[in-house]
């Protein structure tokens, strides 16, 4: 038989919410990440939950998770819901377009407003430069975005959902620092969901 598969209910859950400006390619990573293909077109007016279980690999040793994540609606009016999303969160990646300096300048708002939503200053995060494909019509460097990181204290990755490039290391990242947080703080198991909220409001 071999040694016993853990219970579905015994593994972790990571709680992950993606943020950014629309057009960004949010849809495009997650789906990239889910089931390996590339939507150019989606419906960008409503958010989408999706769950599966991982592999997370991290300092030489792998263990089984379920990751949780959550797509949000880019655009200006669904402000109003989105403090509910952040709340659900337990790590944030947080994505613009190396192509557009507007959806770069517009990461600091949605970095302000989740630690405002959490009042956390430490909650996990991960900088996502996406569409690095099209480094023909790029419009930040590399330099501003690994600058915005330092100063948020988080990684920066750039990746490109219509190649895949460090699509998996960017969520693996968040993962990792996800739960490094929750061992820290001694808590956040539960794939059914119960408790686990709690780790994105401790302060």
């Amino acid at each position: 038989m071999g040694k016993k598969q853990p219970n579905r209910n015994d593994l972790p859950l990571h709680k992950i919410i993606m943020v950014g400006s629309g057009g960004v390619g949010k849809s495009a990573l997650t789906l990239q990440y889910m089931y390996g293909d590339f939507i150019e077109e989606y419906d960008p007016t409503k958010a989408d939950s999706y769950r599966k279980k991982v592999v997370l690999n991290s300092g030489g040793t792998q263990t089984e998770c379920f990751i949780d994540i959550l797509d949000t609606a880019g655009q200006e009016e669904y402000a109003a819901i989105r403090d509910n999303y952040y709340r659900s969160g337990e790590g944030f990646l947080c994505v613009f377009s190396i192509c557009e300096q507007e959806s770069f300048a517009h990461t600091q708002e949605f970095r302000d407003q989740i630690c405002r939503v959490l009042d956390d200053e430490e909650v996990p995060f991960v900088l996502v430069g996406n569409k690095a494909d099209l480094a023909h019509l790029r419009k930040v460097q590399p330099r501003e975005g690994e600058a915005k990181a330092r100063e948020w204290g988080c990684p920066y990755i750039e990746t490109s959902a219509k190649t895949r490039q460090n699509v998996e290391e960017a969520y693996q990242m968040l993962m990792s620092k996800i739960r490094d947080r929750k061992e820290a703080k001694g808590g956040g198991k539960s794939a059914g969901g119960g408790k686990a909220k709690k780790g994105c409001l401790i302060l």
